[in-house]
This record gives C-alpha cells, sequence and structure tokens, in this order.
C-alpha cells in the first residue's frame, strides 16, 4: 500500500511539473516596466494619426459604417451617440488601452498586471495556460500572453497578448466607433519599448472583428514617468449625466434635470404624484 501511495504522489508531481499552467518565468529575465506610462499626444480618436469619426477610415462593413454615422450625428445634436462612457461604465478593450488616465504594469513570472486608475487591473496569464473551453464575458475580456527575447540577449523585451471573450457595449473610442454585436472580437497586442527611446513603448494593437472587413492595426505610444503622481478618479462622483430608458438627460448645477438635445421631451413621472397646484 505504502508503496502505491508514493507511486501515485509521484504520479501527481509529474503531472504537476508538466502542466502549463504550472510554468514559471525565469525572474531574471522579465523586462523593467516599472513607474507610470501615459499616453504621446492628445485627442480621443482611436488611431493616434487620424482625426477623429469618419476620417479615421476604419474598415467598418456598411452596416457599421452606418452605425458609425448614426452615433456621430446623435453627438453633433447633442446625445452621447455610441459613447458609454456617460454611464461610467469601463473603457474596455482595446478602448482602455488608449490610456486615457496614467497605466502602471506590474510584472510577475506567471500574470501581468496593468492597473488603470478608474476601473479593475488587468490581468494578462503568462503561464503558458490554454484557453478555457468557456469564458465568462466582460469588458476587459480574457488576456493570454507570452513574453519573446527578440534580440536574443537573455532578456525578454517583448509581450504579445491574445484577448477573447469580450461583451458589448463596447466602442473603441469617444466617437462611438462599434464592434460587432456577436461579440466574438479578437484583440492582439505586440507591448515592447522602443529601441530608439527606452522612456517610449509601443503598442501595436489588431482587431479582428465580423463589423470589420479586415484586421484593423492601430499602434499606441506611452511615455515613461519616472516619479509618478497618483491621483484618485472616481468617475461616479460629481457625474452630471443621467441615462432614463434610453434617453440622456443632464442634471444643471442647481440641480434641475435637462435635456441634451433639441426638442427633447422630458421623461415620464409614471407612479409619481403630480405636484400639488
Amino acid at each position: 500500500m505504502h508503496g502505491r501511495s508514493l507511486t501515485g504522489l509521484i504520479a501527481l508531481l509529474c503531472a504537476l511539473a508538466a502542466s502549463p499552467v504550472a510554468a514559471q518565468t525565469d525572474p531574471g529575465k522579465l523586462p523593467d516596466w516599472n513607474g507610470q506610462w501615459r499616453r504621446i499626444g492628445a485627442g480621443n480618436q482611436w488611431d493616434p494619426t487620424k482625426p477623429a469619426g469618419l476620417a479615421q477610415q476604419a474598415p467598418l462593413t456598411p452596416e457599421y459604417q452606418a452605425m458609425l454615422a448614426a452615433s456621430l450625428a446623435d453627438q453633433a445634436a447633442g446625445g452621447q451617440g455610441g459613447d458609454n462612457l456617460v454611464t461610467c461604465r469601463t473603457n474596455g478593450m482595446p478602448r482602455m488601452m488608449s490610456v486615457a488616465w496614467p497605466i502602471e504594469f506590474v510584472i510577475l513570472p506567471n500574470i501581468t498586471y496593468v492597473n488603470f486608475h478608474p476601473f479593475l487591473p488587468r490581468r494578462i496569464y503568462t503561464d503558458g495556460r490554454k484557453w478555457p473551453t468557456e469564458i465568462e464575458p466582460s469588458f476587459a475580456g480574457y488576456s493570454i500572453g507570452k513574453w519573446l527575447d527578440t534580440d536574443g540577449d537573455g532578456r525578454f523585451d517583448t509581450l504579445v497578448i491574445e484577448t477573447r471573450g469580450l461583451k458589448n457595449p463596447h466602442s473603441y473610442d469617444s466617437s462611438g466607433l462599434p464592434f460587432h454585436d456577436d461579440n466574438a472580437a479578437v484583440i492582439k497586442e505586440r507591448l515592447f519599448i522602443d529601441k530608439s527611446d527606452p522612456q517610449e513603448m509601443r503598442n501595436e494593437i489588431t482587431v479582428i472583428d465580423h463589423a470589420l472587413t479586415r484586421p484593423w492595426t492601430v499602434t499606441r505610444s506611452y511615455r515613461h514617468v519616472g516619479d509618478p503622481q497618483w491621483l484618485e478618479y472616481v468617475c461616479a462622483e460629481d457625474n452630471h449625466h443621467v441615462v432614463i430608458g434610453k434617453e440622456e438627460y443632464l442634471v444643471s448645477q442647481d440641480g434641475f434635470l435637462m435635456p441634451t438635445r433639441k426638442d427633447q421631451l422630458p421623461p415620464p413621472l409614471r407612479d409619481f404624484d403630480p405636484p400639488p397646484r
């Protein structure tokens, strides 16, 4: 019996050692991306090299091109269009990597965390795991990464990531540039330090989505801040936007509900007693 138990224990230990999830990345080979990273350039458009809106020239199918045009028209009339940040909903992927607020990388042997001001950290698993058979959809999605040593110097310098399991509603930027509603988008990233400037990071982001006629690749850039200040940001604090049903309103400084569009009707006061005359 003792020999059988010992044999079983050895088999279990061997199985754990062979498991890709148990794999450990050598900490000495991991890069130093500590500190704070801020986006380079102003503006909220997804492709920073092009103007916002239709000028982004996103390779959208005709159906989703029409959705973008409708979002822009609604915003021109005072609405929010397809931009969901009005309700303080998280940016989601890949918009969160446009880095509207500074970010921080916490690199561990089996996982890399990306910390953001306004929402939960992003988790990028680098332990060699396989894709789960089922993924609970989320705004940040489920990310698996792999470290690469691209110059052969014995240290990792590039993190390649694939993200699946995204859920709607989410958009690329504040124009409401849309994703397909089937939640089947796949996001691929390639993160690395610019060899000509060690204070700059590049993130080559490719989106594969059924709302696109082809994969769409955009490069976002971040600048390192060595002595950062971290400030608390709470989106819901002093948020004057109110969504009632499908209508969006604003609360004025003196506490009154205001329309955002011309000729917008007030919300119905169902179940409220009429005010006394």
